[in-house]
């Protein structure tokens, strides 16, 4: 009966180990920075702000909290119709809790975490940036790379997007991905960078989406 119970404990953790790999969104390649061509004779895309956004989902042991993060301004360079560069403002002064009630005490108490200087500490660092290096299609999906800067750090990443460009409005969506936060030095709670921390740290790698829409200037 003891072999029988450790197996069937086996096959439990088993399932719920490939069932949390197959939920977990894909890490986007990250590497350094690159340098950004710049382009000419092409066509500018206003970000539209309202129709823009990026989602955000965090993750510790017991659970995980989600919400959103405003576009303030970009552009995309467009030559024949696809997007050769362009570049957007993050207003990280944004950041909205949407899996706690906005009128409950933990709301505010969570957005004031996340503004301070544990995490993205917004009064030093109101904007982080994104700049298009590169959209290239590999093996059968639009991949998008982009210079990412946040607080005092810039990375290169590389995730999947759709495109479509319909009567002089461009939408660009992206699959949920996911990056890890201390590359920007984003550490608080982090059990890479602190090892006393035992069940309560949260986890490095953070999950976004990102949905922008731009109009023919």
């Amino acid at each position: 009966m003891k072999k029988n119970f450790l197996k069937i404990l086996f096959i439990t953790a088993l399932i719920i180990s490939i069932t949390g790999c197959k939920d977990k969104a894909k890490e986007a390649t990250t590497t350094a920075a690159e340098a950004v061509e710049k382009t000419v004779n092409s066509e500018i895309y206003n970000v539209n702000n309202e129709a823009s956004i990026i989602e955000w989902k965090g993750f510790k042991p017991t659970g995980s909290h989600n919400g959103t993060i405003s576009i303030e301004r970009g552009v995309l360079d467009v030559t024949d119709g696809k997007i050769v560069g362009g570049s957007f403002i993050i207003d990280m002064t944004s950041i909205v809790v949407t899996d706690i009630p906005a009128d409950d005490k933990g709301n505010a108490k969570l957005k004031a975490h996340l503004t301070n200087q544990d995490f993205f500490d917004v009064e030093k660092h109101p904007s982080a940036g994104f700049t298009i290096t590169g959209l290239a299609e590999v093996e059968g999906k639009m991949m998008l790379s982009g210079n990412l800067s946040l607080k005092d750090a810039k990375n290169n990443v590389t995730f999947p997007v759709t495109v479509s460009n319909e009567n002089g409005v461009i939408t660009l969506t992206s699959e949920t991905f996911s990056i890890d936060r201390t590359k920007w030095n984003v550490k608080y709670g982090s059990k890479s960078i602190f090892d006393n921390l035992g069940d309560k740290f949260i986890n490095d790698d953070m999950e976004l989406k990102v949905m922008v829409t731009a109009v023919k200037s």
